[in-house]
């Protein structure tokens, strides 16, 4: 335990020395995770399509804030869209204007949150979401989730029906059948409706227990909200008669504990056998403290310091001219 007490401070050391590098190479990966991701599931416009393009795109974000990352991911969408059908472009473009409006007025500082959404829905883990988000942030962080995952689900409706969208507007004779298809996988998403219920129910859960002054909080925390996802998502499931999707459930929901544990373990690893309590007063109030140390266990630093003839006489010279200098006795500097 104490070595891994010891990594963990190293590895803070480590961030905080070059974090003028860290972050900057963390905004690259995430951007090219997401440029590849959506090239990946709807890269229509070959333009925008390719691997050199998504590069350069995340080197250019890994140099600009978090909102330029979302607004040149916004625009590679809405190109997608275009290419593949103008009215599905144009129902895109209502979707973004609602999400930056909540993004923009509710959770302004959590950029990385909505992108981060979108790819762990990508890689069927968004059960990872509400229980880091809960432990780390404030509570109105759901809805930079709620905005990830809408737009995710949006995109693969989008790509499971890219075929009817694509040729329904020529199939039905007008073009208004295509934005019903286009519109019908936001309102008649019912798993997206299921899963932004009990994730953000989740986010809530585990935000107010982290907050309570109990042992182990965080821990309690990541247990009650893995359950109540869990049971939750799979209750729903089978009320919707959504089959498959268990499995998925019960496997997202130990890799996103497993993945809290370790965020506790980096950001809440407390000490509770040491506690403290203590009150004091002032001319109004009585105040009654509880105070929980933090495990933090120092690295140990060797310093070998060597001495060779060549120091000491460069030394004894130095003590030289200093006497000469003051126009004193050498020996009274010994």
């Amino acid at each position: 335990m104490a070595a891994i007490l010891e990594l963990k401070e190293k590895l803070v050391r480590f961030y905080g020395k070059n974090e003028v590098y860290l972050v900057p190479v963390m905004r690259f990966v995430l951007a090219l995770t997401v440029f590849l991701m959506i090239n990946l599931n709807i890269g229509y416009m070959e333009a925008v399509s390719s691997i050199p393009v998504a590069l350069i795109l995340a080197l250019l974000c890994a140099i600009l804030p978090v909102r330029a990352m979302m607004l040149i991911a916004t625009v590679v969408i809405l190109l997608d869209m275009y290419a593949l059908s103008l009215e599905v472009c144009l129902v895109a473009v209502i979707l973004f204007a609602l999400v930056y409006f909540l993004y923009f007025r509710f959770a302004p500082k959590h950029g990385c949150d909505v992108l981060l959404t979108a790819v762990c829905c990508q890689f069927r883990i968004p059960y990872v979401m509400p229980l880091g988000m809960g432990l780390l942030r404030e509570v109105y962080a759901v809805f930079a989730m709620i905005c990830g995952t809408v737009v995710y689900f949006f995109l693969d409706g989008v790509k499971n029906n890219a075929k009817v969208l694509s040729g329904a507007a020529e199939v039905e004779g007008e073009g208004v059948s295509t934005i019903s298809v286009a519109l019908n996988q936001l309102y008649g998403n019912k798993e997206m409706y299921l899963v932004l219920g009990v994730l953000s129910a989740t986010l809530v859960i585990v935000y107010i227990i982290r907050r309570m002054s109990i042992e182990n909080a965080w821990r309690v925390a990541i247990i009650s909200g893995t359950l109540f996802e869990a049971v939750g998502l799979i209750a729903g499931y089978m009320l919707l008669g959504i089959s498959g999707k268990i499995i998925g459930v019960l496997i997202g929901s130990v890799i996103s504990a497993a993945v809290a544990l370790v965020l506790q373990f980096l950001f809440f690893n407390l000490d509770y056998s040491r506690t403290e309590r203590t009150q004091f007063e002032d001319d109004e109030y009585y105040y009654y403290v509880k105070a929980v140390p933090k495990v933090f266990i120092s690295g140990t630093d060797k310093r070998v310091k060597r001495f060779s003839g060549r120091e000491k006489e460069q030394e004894r010279l130095t003590k030289k001219q200093f006497a000469r200098e003051m126009d004193i006795d050498e020996d009274l500097l010994d």
